[in-house]
């Protein structure tokens, strides 16, 4: 979780600390592969039976006693691979089929826009599944100061997530390389319907 998310998310409200916890987890496991000390953050979500809750537990199911390199291993052959990985995780391939195409020109528009600035030293498009995890989650945490507003996650969130995540995570699922992440698409998939339902009531208020 970047510091700036970790300083504050203990002074938001419930609902929403929930929130940002998760998209940060989800970044920090589509950006690399999990760590041993992922498990705190799972186990906040582990324990209650909804979907999410049960999503949570299949993930620490999985993990348990993993090994760090096979883990890894699974990462570089979805993710990367020789020549790509089995899954291109960028909101523009998934749109468009190509990447760098027009959904990152209004994605780096729309971060503009709210005053985020590419980090140094990162080499992937701004539309990685993870940066646009990160983004969320640091969109929910200013929201409780004032920095950003509802209606920032909204746009965000219906602009350059709604479109595809859900598909993203629908195939990591199914993806023949996937088995630890096969749990994480699930998490995935599940966070993202209770997002864009939680929107839509918004919406409709």
């Amino acid at each position: 979780m970047p510091e700036s998310v970790a300083a504050a998310v203990n002074d938001i409200a419930p609902e929403d600390r929930g929130r940002a916890i998760l998209y940060s987890f989800l970044a920090k496991v589509l950006y690399a592969a999990p760590k041993q000390d992922i498990t705190e953050t799972a186990q906040y979500y582990a324990s209650d039976d909804s979907e999410l809750g049960r999503s949570f537990k299949e993930f620490l199911s999985a993990f348990k006693g993993s090994d760090e390199a096979v883990v890894g291993r699974e990462y570089h052959d979805l993710f990367i691979g020789v020549g790509r990985g089995e899954l291109l995780p960028f909101g523009s391939y998934y749109l468009t089929g190509f990447l760098n195409e027009k959904p990152l020109a209004e994605l780096r528009a729309d971060l503009n826009e709210l005053g985020f600035e590419r980090a140094m030293g990162v080499s992937e498009p701004e539309d990685h599944i993870a940066t646009l995890c990160d983004v969320m989650s640091q969109l929910v945490v200013g929201t409780a100061d004032g920095e950003f507003t509802l209606f920032d996650q909204d746009r965000f969130f219906a602009a350059h997530l709604k479109p595809w995540a859900g598909k993203f995570f629908a195939d990591l699922q199914s993806a023949k390389k996937a088995d630890l992440y096969r749990t994480i698409g699930r998490i995935g998939e599940v966070f993202m319907t209770i997002e864009e339902d939680g929107f839509s009531m918004i919406a409709r208020a």
